[in-house]
């Protein structure tokens, strides 16, 4: 798998931006994050070596991950960005974002019913924006549709939103003020997802994490593996 961050620089949009890792780490090099600027990067898909071969091979291609695709500061080069990723059909571009109501200005003219090439994540991190976020998404010409709650917030139902949807992502906030996550949250989105028939993915603990009442405070570095340990996963190509 490949990343590709054709611009840095984000602005916070929504409550799960209040302790983004992004601008956490912007602040400590002194980068100012709201300046949104294309990166040398920008081309990276149609690079090619010497003897002709993309640089970039055939493979999942996280976009955009130190930003968001759908940013306004974005519109002057998107159009570009959708051509490289028009004519780079051996490779899936996905990306997340919190400003989904922008897509539809957003797309190629030749965007149809969506490209086989291109998943999109729609992110949400509590109820408000499940129900704001989601009831735009549903309605989109996308082939390939996946849910992000992460940072999940609170106690969220999404289960009328999961008709087309492949995955769901839940995760927790990692910041030492981070908002605490609920286990039996997690454990409620799991069995919606189940009830759909929709492939589940506990991502990541929160650095405080409750479970059956009691709070515990995580280390960063053991966010993920701590939620792989809980063994909660659920793929629907092996049911």
């Amino acid at each position: 798998m490949y990343s590709w961050n054709p611009w840095r620089g984000c602005k916070k949009c929504s409550d799960g931006c209040l302790h983004c890792y992004i601008h956490k780490g912007d602040a400590k090099r002194g980068v100012d994050t709201s300046n949104i600027v294309k990166t040398k990067d920008f081309n990276r898909p149609l690079q090619k070596l010497t003897n002709g071969n993309y640089k970039m091979k055939s493979g999942l291609v996280y976009t955009c991950f130190s930003t968001d695709f759908l940013i306004e500061d974005g519109d002057e080069w998107r159009d570009d960005c959708w051509k490289m990723i028009k004519e780079r059909q051996d490779c899936t571009f996905l990306f997340l974002t919190k400003r989904i109501d922008r897509f539809m200005k957003s797309i190629p003219d030749n965007w149809g019913d969506g490209y086989d090439n291109v998943v999109v994540c729609c992110t949400i991190e509590n109820q408000k924006n499940a129900e704001y976020r989601l009831e735009i998404f549903k309605d989109l010409p996308i082939k390939h549709k996946c849910i992000t709650a992460q940072p999940l917030l609170e106690r969220i139902d999404i289960e009328k939103y999961l008709d087309d949807i492949e995955l769901v992502v839940v995760g927790g906030e990692s910041d030492y003020k981070a908002r605490p996550l609920d286990y039996s949250w997690v454990l409620d989105i799991r069995e919606q997802c189940i009830r759909k028939k929709v492939s589940f993915e506990f991502r990541q603990c929160g650095t405080h994490f409750i479970k059956d009442g009691k709070l515990y405070n995580l280390k960063t570095k053991d966010l993920c593996s701590q939620a792989r340990k809980a063994g909660i996963n659920y793929d629907t190509r092996n049911q």
